[in-house]
């Protein structure tokens, strides 16, 4: 197979910041590990309205439809604040999601035992919480047509419109199947099938998928409300959590607090796989573009190398050398190695955004 390509998009605030640390950690895995990547990087976001008008240029959506994977940094800030909806920053990261139909999103909730004092949660609940939340990306509610606000009878009326058809729930569905099949083979597929016809529809198909080709995967059903309880109730009862749009923003959401800190939180989005086998994918931080930190060397790496590490798993086949990043940063994190946003009372200083990555990579150095 061919060098592996990724698109480099580094977008806003501190986005640059984190994605430069990220160059770092792939240029570690050439030098010392022999992993080679065709890189080439663009502009998304208020980047790209700056420049070119608009927040992705037609060139650099073509130039991600070509790579075998797009790493992002953060999009937005204030300075865009009043642009049309059209283009502000966020229309960028939509349409890479929309036309690349990237319909399988991936949030991962890890607890590392070193940061669990910072979950709200008591630390027995969350201490080695490792669970992995699939949210179809592309349809539900906020697809759904008819959509908009009109008027009846004098009173204005807001319409939005949950629709799934059985191929869009089927191939969520084997996605997450096929990530319990690389995990510990449990998925719990939550909904509403209680009070909504979507609901019905989408538990009839998870079934079907299940009983057809996946008999080797646990596959139970929980109401989407119940599931946010149990979340916070007892998380470490799930491995993969499958459910639709809306209900997997707001899960996901909970499920990040659980972990104690935005700026540890990857994610990937993925779809359909290519002539060469690898999904179309695009891999992000959870956290924003931190306009109030830009620039003041205090933002937190680790989400955009977990990031990486990501896509070092599921884009590349690379599973050990992705375990090998995520244990390095682990390691880092228990020798007590922190920025800004991970500090307590009594901890020493915290560490630069470029230091935190001096002790990422004399951690890999140490695997070697």
């Amino acid at each position: 197979m061919n060098t592996p390509s990724l698109l480099i998009l580094p977008g806003d605030g501190i986005g640059a910041e984190v994605m430069a640390e990220v160059g770092r950690i792939i240029g570690w895995f050439g030098d010392r590990r022999d992993m080679q990547f065709d890189v080439s990087e663009d502009l998304v976001g208020g980047a790209a309205y700056d420049k070119h008008g608009v927040p992705l240029a037609d060139s650099t959506m073509a130039k991600a439809q070509e790579v075998d994977a797009v790493l992002l940094g953060a999009v937005g800030g204030p300075k865009y604040d009043d642009l049309d909806f059209s283009v502000k920053p966020e229309r960028g990261l939509l349409r890479l999601r929309k036309e690349m139909d990237l319909f399988s999103n991936l949030r991962p909730a890890q607890c590392f035992d070193a940061l669990a004092d910072f979950s709200s949660l008591k630390r027995d609940i969350v201490a080695g919480l490792d669970i992995l939340i699939v949210r179809e990306l592309t349809s539900g509610s906020y697809f759904g047509e008819p959509r908009g606000i009109h008027t009846e009878n004098g009173m204005r009326v807001g319409i939005n419109t949950q629709r799934y058809t059985e191929a869009e729930i089927a191939r969520v569905a084997r996605s997450a199947f096929e990530l319990a099949r690389r995990r510990s083979g449990k998925v719990c597929s939550m909904e509403k099938a209680n009070v909504m016809e979507s609901g019905i529809l989408w538990r009839d198909v998870v079934t079907e998928i299940h009983q057809a080709d996946y008999g080797d995967v646990e596959l139970s059903h929980m109401y989407a409300d119940n599931g946010a309880m149990q979340l916070v109730r007892a998380p470490k009862q799930f491995d993969v959590i499958l459910t639709d749009n809306l209900f997997g923003d707001i899960l996901s959401d909970c499920a990040a607090m659980l972990t104690g800190s935005l700026g540890m939180l990857p994610s990937a989005s993925l779809g359909l796989p290519m002539e060469n086998g690898r999904p179309k994918a695009l891999y992000e931080p959870v956290h924003g573009s931190a306009p109030d930190i830009t620039g003041q060397a205090k933002a937190n790496p680790c989400a955009c190398i977990l990031s990486f590490a990501m896509a070092l798993r599921y884009s590349f086949d690379m599973g050990d050398e992705a375990t090998r990043l995520e244990r390095a940063v682990e390691a880092v994190l228990a020798d007590g190695v922190r920025t800004a946003d991970l500090m307590q009372a009594g901890d020493t200083a915290p560490v630069s955004t470029t230091q935190m990555t001096d002790a990422i990579i004399a951690k890999l150095e140490g695997s070697l």
